[in-house]
């Protein structure tokens, strides 16, 4: 009886251990019951790139088996891209004008706000030429980079500049804030306007100057899952993360303003 009481326990242990060995099943998302599953696919502001990047692995660690694939670029773009048809789940943008293109199709609705963003002058380290306001970027001395008037943070940079009746002379304009805090990084020009969030992503290489006007020219960011998401289940999860108190932590911390 010894022998055959050991016999019927060995392969209930190996039962055992063969079934800890598999992976762990992604937990149910809030509300439905249902597992998420599959690749979510999030089209995001480029000023989201460093904190939304953190924000899916955060998220495929809490949903194994789960797959987060982002595209960033400049707002106006990325409305474009889902309204001609472009498969996604979410979409986050850096303004409200920006989203209402989406939502006025009817691709979207219900979009929350998440998150605000405020300006800064981006300056190249040690701020060489002591630019200390928004009236020094106008020094003929001075190289300015904006982005284009229809990406949000040239919407802002045009609101601040009006806010302080000033005109700016730009040596350029850029489709999204990444590619102008870059010509700042370059040396191609003197100074640029980005948000806080970008210049303190990016405080090895250049330093921000704050002003008050900035106070004028506040974005908000609103979130939502699209109409017609490829991943419904998937895209409400992630949205529901990144408005949860993990989402907000990593946002805060990247100096995101709570609305």
């Amino acid at each position: 009886m010894k022998k055959l009481a050991t016999a019927l326990v060995a392969p209930i242990l190996l039962a055992g251990c063969a079934n800890s060995a598999q992976p762990a099943a992604a937990p149910p998302a809030p509300g439905t019951g249902q597992s998420i599953t599959g690749q979510v696919t999030v089209f995001a502001a480029a000023s989201l790139t460093e904190t939304f990047t953190q924000i899916g692995r955060d998220f495929e660690a809490a949903n194994p088996g789960v797959k987060v694939k982002f595209n960033f670029g400049g707002s106006s773009a990325l409305a474009q891209q889902i309204n001609q048809g472009a498969p996604a789940d979410v979409f986050a943008s850096a303004s409200p004008a920006n989203m209402k293109q989406v939502t006025d199709t009817g691709a979207a609705a219900g979009a929350a706000t998440f998150v605000r963003n405020k300006l800064q002058i981006a300056v190249s380290k040690g701020n060489p030429l002591k630019i200390m306001s928004l009236a020094d970027v106008l020094k003929p001395e001075v190289k300015l980079a904006l982005c284009a008037e229809q990406v949000p943070c040239g919407a802002a940079a045009k609101k601040a500049f009006e806010a302080a009746k000033l005109t700016p002379k730009p040596v350029t304009l850029e489709q999204d804030v990444k590619a102008t805090l870059t010509k700042v990084k370059l040396g191609e020009v003197d100074a640029a306007l980005v948000y806080k969030t970008d210049v303190s992503a990016s405080a090895k290489d250049v330093d921000g100057v704050d002003f008050p006007e900035a106070a004028q020219a506040i974005n908000d960011y609103p979130i939502v899952t699209l109409a017609k998401a490829p991943n419904t289940l998937g895209g409400k999860a992630f949205v529901d993360y990144v408005l949860s108190t993990k989402g907000r932590d990593v946002l805060t911390k990247a100096r995101f303003e709570t609305p």
